[in-house]
């Protein structure tokens, strides 16, 4: 890391921290010293940056995190960076939940957009009678919030090992889908939060009554799940029976960007749970429930034609699907008890 970058980068962090006036031109200093800077020094910075988002008040630590998302973007390692961020954007996001809240019960009619709007006498006065002391924190809360959310898309989606290390996973992706109603983006955050890493599932062909053991990481949603199995599965030994979707199209779901124009793919089945109700293609892989612990999809032939465009969801989030495993029917039999009808 240059001086002049490191020193930038450590007065800028120190303004937030304090609250200092200088912020507001160390910032764009900053980021125009970033341009420059190589990803390994991008990434050397990126601890500092987390102890101010960690410690700054929202409305300057949420442009922390944005900065710290462009580096992620331009090569730097986000894992130095990506638990602070995750655990300071719960706490913004709580009081955001208490600002928006607090304004709706006031009677005053909806409450400033989160893009559009910015802190105010006004605003801090409307909530100020049940949040008291709280108050301006979640005013701050709820105007940064864009900006961690931001920053909280680049990270989960880059980080596995952030998302593999979150505790307190059901209550973040509480939050967060409490959040999507005053601010859409979060429903992105709400679904990182939610990406599977690791996970075995247990992939039943109703009819041949054979199954596959797969383990996923990475996947955005169904679309992308449906296609990665088909790529598995179809046209190989002892797989199932069809035309399996080309190499590059597999490609755009795992980790190729797809072209402008991106093709179109058929589903060449109905994914069901092991309690005969659908998985949708616009869910995501941990929507789908455990028996004794392992997720069943089970395969149906379609009930219609059902065409997507190739791509991932989240660009940035490199996916895997391996196949581990073929299972014969005398190995399923105590599956299939479990398995209703779809």
């Amino acid at each position: 890391m240059t001086p002049a970058f490191h020193q930038v980068c450590d007065e800028l962090v120190r303004a937030a921290i304090a609250e200092d006036r200088s912020f507001g031109a160390l910032l764009p200093q900053l980021m125009r010293a970033s341009e420059t800077a190589a990803p390994a020094a991008l990434t050397a910075a990126m601890p500092r940056l987390a102890e101010g988002v960690a410690q700054a008040p929202p409305n300057l630590g949420g442009w922390l995190a944005v900065a710290a998302g462009s580096w992620i973007e331009n090569g730097a390692d986000p894992n130095p960076f990506g638990a602070a961020l995750v655990e300071r954007l719960t706490e913004v996001t709580a009081a955001a939940l208490a600002f928006g809240e607090a304004w709706e019960r006031s009677g005053a009619g909806d409450p400033p957009g989160m893009e559009d709007g910015r802190p105010s006498q006004q605003a801090l006065d409307v909530v100020a009678p049940a949040l008291k002391d709280g108050a301006v924190t979640a005013m701050m809360s709820w105007f940064a919030l864009p900006q961690f959310a931001m920053s909280a898309c680049t990270v989960l989606a880059t980080a596995p090992m952030v998302r593999a290390s979150l505790t307190d996973r059901d209550l973040r992706v509480f939050a967060a889908d409490r959040a999507v109603a005053y601010l859409p983006r979060m429903e992105y955050v709400r679904d990182l939060l939610r990406v599977l890493d690791g996970e075995r599932l247990l992939v039943l062909d109703r009819a041949g009554r054979r199954g596959w053991t797969v383990t996923i990481s990475g996947i955005g949603d169904n679309f992308q799940l449906h296609t990665l199995l088909a790529g598995a599965l179809i046209g190989r030994p002892g797989g199932m029976p069809g035309e399996p979707p080309a190499p590059e199209i597999v490609a755009c779901f795992l980790n190729t960007d797809a072209p402008a124009e991106r093709p179109v793919v058929s589903s060449p089945w109905n994914l069901t749970d092991a309690h005969g109700e659908p998985v949708y293609n616009e869910g995501v892989p941990a929507d789908v429930p455990a028996v004794n612990g392992t997720r069943v999809l089970v395969l149906d032939p379609p009930s219609y034609l059902r065409t997507f465009p190739a791509g991932r969801r989240f660009p940035l989030m490199p996916a895997t699907l391996t196949l581990e495993g073929a299972h014969l029917p005398e190995d399923l039999a105590g599956w299939w008890p479990h398995i209703k009808p779809a």
